[in-house]
């Protein structure tokens, strides 16, 4: 059904809804129109005034059925408050899973006696002061920056693989936890082949929740697009780029004022617990 935004979101039942929609819909543009899966895999709906495509289980398309499922994992760790990141990946050699040429890195904050992580937002908003036209608008404003982004960026390579990597609150997730669809990851962390870019796309708080979206790309990728694109609407924060090799782990820049999640190292020494889709 259309993306209905609720007049009031007065408990946490509500707001995990909704984010568990939007998440929907942000991983359901980004495949699009990246040109992942083929024009079938998606339904149409309406995200307010926003024309959106939805991504769903289709028998001809064993990708988006294997989504699909992975989401509904992410889902499950979502409402336990157990699930920190979620990293979605593009790769494009099936033997080397780790060498990726673009990420989307979905990051979670909960409140009311769940984790909290401050994201270093400059423009912070106590918890009572959110209201549900701030999230509404923060919402339809990251779909938008999505789209912009996604039909500015070079292509992707015509045969790519996708793979999602879960990362926990370790001390509230039990350390055998794993959701539907996912092991527990055998590996360290993702490395780029080229220079990558870094990209904040935006945040939508909830009194409940927090969801932040963050990009990572090829920067040659990034060389058609306008500056100016990015800077309308603050629709994209540049960050510093660091020079990287084959052999480099993947940090983000220091600008993010956040863990390196991608970096080897931190992965083996703070979080115990992640899941590597099936």
């Amino acid at each position: 059904s259309a993306v209905v935004f609720p007049k009031k979101i007065a408990t946490e039942q509500q707001s995990l809804m909704l984010v568990k929609r939007l998440l929907a819909v942000a991983v359901s543009c980004i495949t699009y129109l990246r040109g992942i899966f083929p024009e079938s895999a998606y339904g149409t709906r309406y995200m307010d005034d926003v024309c959106v495509k939805i991504l769903r289980e289709d028998k001809n398309c064993p990708g988006s059925t294997q989504l699909v499922k992975w989401m509904l994992g992410c889902y499950d760790a979502l409402q336990k408050k157990y699930l920190r990141q979620i990293v979605l990946a593009v790769y494009t050699q099936p033997e080397d899973p780790q060498t990726v040429t673009e990420c989307y890195h979905f990051k979670f904050k909960y409140t009311h006696n769940g984790p909290l992580l401050d994201f270093g937002s400059k423009d912070k908003k106590s918890d009572s002061t959110i209201s549900c036209a701030d999230t509404k608008k923060a919402s339809i404003l990251l779909i938008r920056k999505i789209y912009i982004l996604m039909q500015n960026l070079s292509p992707l390579p015509n045969d790519v693989c996708l793979t999602m990597k879960l990362l926990y609150y370790d001390e509230v997730t039990p350390p055998d936890y794993q959701p539907p669809g996912f092991q527990e990851a055998k590996d360290g962390g993702l490395m780029f082949n080229e220079e990558p870019m870094y990209l904040n796309v935006g945040e939508v708080p909830t009194p409940f929740h927090m969801l932040k979206l963050k990009i990572t790309t090829e920067k040659q990728r990034m060389e058609n697009v306008d500056k100016n694109i990015l800077k309308q609407g603050e629709t994209a924060e540049l960050l510093q780029v660091c020079g990287m090799s084959r052999d480099d782990p993947v940090e983000e820049s220091p600008d993010m004022n956040e863990d390196p999640v991608l970096d080897n190292e931190v992965e083996d020494k703070n979080h115990v617990n992640i899941s590597e889709a099936q």
